[in-house]
């Protein structure tokens, strides 16, 4: 009778045994993601989760135990998932970051060696000017020889010219892929002439009717911003534009407010207040026919004019 009655009191007791067994295995598996210095600050909710299963498991009910060990079981193995995947993603995003530090670097490096080459070719163009005029100046008493030597030279100079003039260009397109890395957007279209070039912000870079800058646009003007801290310009000049729909002095006062929005961000963004001026032109300077659609587009635009120095 004693010996039935033991059997029968353990029989009771195993499912409470292995139910604690499960609550201390669980647990040990959160605690060693919590101690996982790597993984301590990751998942937090599905940790929270896994923890709420697992108190739910030890106060569960004989009869409820399977469904709670279950839950719990799938709570732990979220969580665990979970830490892996944001530690997974972290790792990723780090490496990101590194590769696009390293693009950056590169270009600043080529960016630099540009300039030291550029500043390379001057002075020797520089010194060979010098000593052009010296020979021109010996050579003066002698007409033929003044010729043939002039003659030498010009070539020569002109040879070192185009030289000067091929690394001012690498230069120039090296500081502009520096610009659009670090903004993480491309330039605005442009066109040069004369030391100058001209930056054409089409018409979307506005919603209708509205002068605040659309995210894509505020990107281009931050690479022009950039661009403008490596090639230093003398001054900017920024025009706003519309079409001729609406009333003029409506057209008037919207492209005033589209050019100011367009220097505030690059003042804000470091390029110095004292060299940018801008202009609301309303509807005067249309550069297509504004009785079709295409053309208002068109018109629909602001232009920063860059002097470089």
């Amino acid at each position: 009778m004693k010996r039935a009655t033991l059997i029968l009191l353990l029989a009771a007791s195993l499912p409470l045994y292995a139910q604690e067994a499960d609550v201390a295995a669980f647990s040990q598996r959160i605690a060693a993601l919590e101690a996982d210095p790597q993984a301590s600050s990751l998942a937090a909710y599905e940790r929270l989760q896994a923890r709420q299963a697992i108190e739910a498991l030890a106060q569960a009910r004989s009869r409820d135990r399977g469904a709670a060990r279950y839950v719990a079981e799938r709570r732990v193995q979220i969580a665990e998932i979970a830490s892996r995947t944001a530690a997974m993603q972290r790792e990723v995003d780090r490496l990101d970051r590194e590769r696009a530090e390293l693009l950056v670097e590169a270009s600043r490096q080529d960016a630099a060696r540009a300039r030291a080459e550029a500043e390379r070719l001057r002075i020797q163009a520089q010194i060979q000017a010098e000593e052009a005029e010296r020979l021109r100046q010996q050579a003066a008493a002698d007409a033929l020889a003044t010729q043939q030597v002039t003659a030498v030279l010009e070539g020569v100079t002109d040879a070192q010219t185009a030289k000067l003039n091929a690394a001012r260009e690498k230069q120039a397109a090296l500081a502009r892929e520096e610009a659009e890395l670090v903004a993480g957007a491309k330039l605005p279209s442009s066109s040069r002439a004369d030391g100058s070039e001209t930056f054409t912000l089409a018409g979307d870079a506005f919603a209708s009717g509205q002068a605040t800058l659309t995210s894509a646009a505020a990107g281009q003007v931050r690479a022009l911003a950039a661009l403008l801290d490596a090639m230093p310009a003398a001054s900017v000049t920024i025009e706003g534009h519309t079409d001729s729909q609406g009333a003029s002095d409506a057209n008037l006062k919207l492209s005033q407010r589209r050019a100011d929005a367009v220097r505030d961000t690059l003042v804000r963004e470091g390029v110095p207040a004292r060299l940018v001026r801008a202009i609301g032109r309303g509807a005067a300077e249309p550069v297509a026919d504004n009785a079709s659609a295409a053309g208002r587009a068109r018109n629909r635009r602001v232009e920063i004019l860059v002097s470089y120095k």
